[in-house]
């Protein structure tokens, strides 16, 4: 049941008085405040969102996407994260996917070339489109690649390949591995190479859950460097993950200095979870990969709906070191399939990234800004005008 008129008078009341952003109760808010009271926006502020197949059409349609372009311009949106590379196959017609895999594409493209698409018509919205590889390392068990290179997978120490993920099985492609760095270079080279893309990204998947790389090739590796000696059995192995996280950072290292040669303009985004996790559970040692100077943008994922909790994140002194060196974006859950996200939650978030003196948010995911929603459609873009107005 919403506010009653007194109480939303007695909020009012209290942003004038105490110049406060005003904190409406979960659900269906009536209105939304101006969010700018105390959050001055700097005009270069990262203003973006990742568009997915996943729950979404938009891309299979387009006169949708044409239509979501025009829509996320006009409401000064400034960067699209459009999927290039998910459930083992890519969003684009590549070369390297026909191959390995069979297939220069997904199916449901049917002919398209959505990255052709979305690039001019963004461009004309003055946003920079950055294809992003949302699986990195990892695929689904049944995919084709895993089918057709089983020996690129790894396992964990009980030799079990499966990584359950929500409800879904996949697999993880071994980053250690000469053939599956290729393989992925390739595919990256490709959308350097034959698009006017302003960067490309990586996420957290762009790493290994820590409880892999017991396959015969990284033990082999391993025992190689330690005279010997074969890995710890605890996958949480302080000596253990330090090997594995360097090796995915020296990757990293020759992927961005690949991308440079070929367009020194093109940026490398990196949209990792928290510090503390990504480094402990996924191997992925971004604080160091921002200190060598392989990050142009990094928008961390901070998907928790507790403003306090929120906030904490953007006070860790990983963040605020990064933030004086580059673009430092705070990835914002704008909702789920299930799990809708009201509007005073984005709203009260976005404020607190501004009030962080951080560089802008992303949002998860495109269809969630407003045709998920808890409020109706027309009322969740008159707030985004607001917001970023």
């Amino acid at each position: 049941m919403r506010r009653s008129v007194i109480c939303f008078f007695v909020g009012l009341l209290t942003v004038l008085l105490l110049g406060q952003p005003m904190l409406l109760a979960q659900g269906k808010p009536a209105n939304f405040p101006e969010p700018t009271l105390d959050s001055p926006v700097d005009r270069t502020e990262r203003r973006g969102v990742w568009m997915t197949n996943v729950d979404s059409d938009v891309l299979f349609n387009a006169n949708k996407l044409k239509g979501a372009i025009e829509q996320l311009g006009n409401l000064n949106f400034n960067a699209i994260y459009p999927v290039a590379w998910n459930f083992g196959q890519t969003f684009y017609p590549s070369k390297t996917a026909t191959q390995e895999i069979g297939f220069a594409q997904s199916p449901e493209l049917k002919g398209r070339d959505i990255l052709a698409e979305i690039i001019p018509q963004a461009h004309a919205k003055k946003m920079v489109v950055m294809p992003w590889f949302e699986f990195g390392f990892m695929a689904p068990e049944t995919s084709e690649l895993a089918l057709n290179h089983p020996d690129w997978l790894t396992n964990q120490r009980n030799g079990q390949m499966v990584w359950v993920e929500g409800v879904e099985p996949r697999v993880w492609l071994n980053p250690f591995m000469p053939e599956v760095q290729n393989f992925i270079t390739n595919l990256v080279m490709e959308t350097v190479t034959n698009y006017d893309i302003d960067g490309i990204q990586m996420d957290d998947h762009f790493g290994l859950p820590n409880e892999f790389g017991y396959d015969a090739y990284t033990v082999a590796l391993y025992r190689q460097e330690h005279q010997g000696r074969t890995p710890p059995s605890n996958p949480d192995n302080a000596e253990w993950v330090k090997w594995r996280a360097d090796k995915i950072t020296a990757y990293t290292d020759r992927l961005v200095r690949t991308i440079k040669a070929k367009k020194p303009n093109v940026q490398f985004s990196l949209s990792p979870n928290p510090y503390d996790f990504a480094y402990a559970h996924s191997l992925q040692d971004w604080r160091t990969w921002q200190q060598r100077g392989l990050l142009d943008e990094l928008i961390i994922q901070v998907y928790v709906p507790d403003l306090k909790r929120f906030e904490s994140h953007l006070r860790r002194s990983e963040v605020q070191a990064a933030a004086k060196e580059i673009p430092v974006s705070i990835g914002v859950l704008s909702g789920l399939r299930g799990k809708k996200v009201p509007f005073n939650q984005i709203r009260d978030q976005v404020v607190a990234v501004r009030q962080a003196g951080l560089s802008g948010v992303s949002f998860f995911f495109y269809e969630t800004l407003w045709n998920i929603a808890y409020e109706s459609q027309g009322d969740r873009i008159m707030a985004f005008k607001r917001l970023f107005s």
